[in-house]
């Protein structure tokens, strides 16, 4: 008789793309979160938490490349099996088509202009690659019913604002501007003007998006016939002839020494372009009333290589760089770049309604900005762990029970050991493993005299790793108090350390 075949065991790995996150940080991002949520209300911004799911139809064709519902997006037909299959739905791609949704939904109810920030995960179905994942956290504000451009500058103000509230500073960062009307202004002066040309209009936006990737040299293959990466992949391009390719080159060269210069080189490549100058006044007045406000050109400049990928931004365009560098996992010197980007999409909610309704926004790339901080030495690598009380006599528990709901109570974080309590060194492990900065230690001596002893288990392992022996008698790392005294002392080393 054959052997029945053994059902194979899953694979412990997360999925390609994807990533788990631990302890400290979760925990710096749920500060970060708090830090860039207390700056949007303080602006004036209500929360809004929708839907993860969406209808691929509510998502609308604004994804890259998206020829087919399931390109872009994680995407399933409900009852597909059936003879009558149900909607399309989609993990959502951002947080801005769902406020769409959202907005056209409820807008009676809703203030206008309706001001709102969310938070939360998005998903892409695109290839993963070093630092980029399929899923991850975006943080955004939009204003929706306010036309004046005054409402652009607002965003990026409040964005320069965000950056210096979680600990990016001054010189380290600048928010550039551009303006898509300033665009399609040159791409009308280069003849891909039309519904004929939007394909192509599609991969322009797209290519000059990746300027500071790719370089002038990938962007201008991306404008004619197209680029094949390291990897063999090839993407195709616009097609634009010589002629149409420079007058587009020549955009994205158009930044000169201030803001004014450039405005001016702006209106020389616009001439002629209806659209394209009410997009050079707009930059004009943006710039003015960010001056206004004391936001000068060390935070928040024009820059005409701004262009953002999405297809669906109407008018004013902003991006967020840091401007340091990095070593990158291959040790080569690298410039950090973009930690957040948005603009004004006047018809994404007019898809819903039938109605233009006038609309701004941006998003800021959360785990981004926690690496940025990361490589900058700026995020609290002290040790975060729970005080931990050790059991030294299982038949007193109660005891140890009632030090870690005192710690609790006194507002400390704190647990009793729960593993196996007959190896005391291990309960050591245990705590530096947790990133325990205290140990409490309560032994039969110990209890019969009303002391304990507390480990600064921080102390201890500075050091462990290069003190003298005359260090060692002078900053002992180990106390014994009285029991009253348990809470006192824990705090005074917490405080130490902090």
């Amino acid at each position: 008789m054959a052997k029945p075949k053994k059902t194979p065991r899953p694979k412990a790995e997360t999925p390609k793309g994807f990533r788990d996150y631990f302890g400290s940080e979760v925990t710096h991002r749920a500060e970060m979160l708090s830090k860039i949520a207390a700056v949007y209300h303080r602006y004036g911004f209500d929360a809004l938490e929708s839907s993860g799911v969406e209808t691929v139809e509510a998502l609308g064709k604004f994804l890259p490349d998206v020829d087919r519902p399931n390109e872009g997006v994680f995407a399933w037909q409900e009852d597909a099996d059936s003879d009558k299959p149900g909607d399309w739905l989609a993990l959502r791609y951002d947080l801005t088509a769902p406020l769409a949704r959202v907005y056209a939904q409820h807008q009676n109810d809703l203030p206008k202009p309706y001001r709102r920030y969310a938070m939360g995960p998005v998903w892409r179905n695109e290839k993963p690659g070093p630092g980029r994942f399929r899923q991850f956290y975006q943080c955004d504000a939009d204003t929706v019913g306010a036309p004046s451009v005054a409402a652009d500058a607002e965003i990026c103000a409040m964005l320069a604002d965000c950056l210096e509230e979680v600990g990016i500073d001054r010189g380290d960062y600048v928010v550039r501007v551009n303006n898509r009307k300033v665009l399609n202004g040159v791409m009308e002066v280069a003849g891909l003007a039309g519904e004929d040309k939007e394909a192509e209009r599609g991969i322009v936006l797209r290519a000059i998006d990746k300027l500071d990737r790719l370089g002038p040299d990938g962007v201008r293959a991306l404008l004619g016939e197209g680029r094949r990466d390291e990897s063999g992949d090839f993407t195709k391009g616009a097609g634009l002839d010589d002629a149409q390719a420079e007058v587009v080159m020549g955009f994205m060269d158009a930044k000169r020494s201030t803001g004014a210069e450039t405005v001016a080189r702006l209106r020389e490549l616009v001439d002629g372009s209806t659209v394209g100058a009410q997009g050079v006044d707009e930059l004009e007045l943006i710039a003015d009333l960010l001056s206004a406000g004391g936001y000068g050109p060390d935070r928040i400049e024009i820059d005409p290589s701004v262009v953002r990928g999405l297809g669906y931004y109407t008018g004013p365009v902003y991006e967020a760089e840091l401007t340091f560098d990095i070593q990158d996992e291959k040790g080569r010197t690298r410039n950090f770049g973009s930690v957040a980007g948005g603009g004004r999409y006047d018809d994404l909610v007019k898809r819903f309604t039938g109605q233009e309704v006038p609309a701004t926004g941006v998003s800021i790339g959360v785990d981004r900005l926690l690496a940025a901080l990361d490589a900058k030495g700026r995020l609290d690598k002290t040790a975060d762990g729970p005080v931990v009380v050790t059991v030294m006599d299982k038949a007193r528990m109660a005891d140890y029970q009632t030090m870690v709901a005192e710690l609790r109570q006194a507002g400390i974080r704190a647990e009793v050991y729960l593993g196996n309590p007959k190896n005391f060194g291990n309960q050591l492990k245990y705590a530096d493993k947790r990133g325990s900065p205290v140990a409490v230690i309560e032994g039969g001596d110990e209890h019969e005299k009303g002391v304990v002893q507390i480990k600064d288990l921080i102390l201890g392992a500075k050091l462990a790793e290069n003190a003298s022996l005359e260090e060692w008698k002078d900053r002992p790392s180990q106390y014994e108090v009285p029991r009253d005294q348990l809470i006192a002392k824990v705090r005074e080393i917490l405080d130490l350390h902090s």
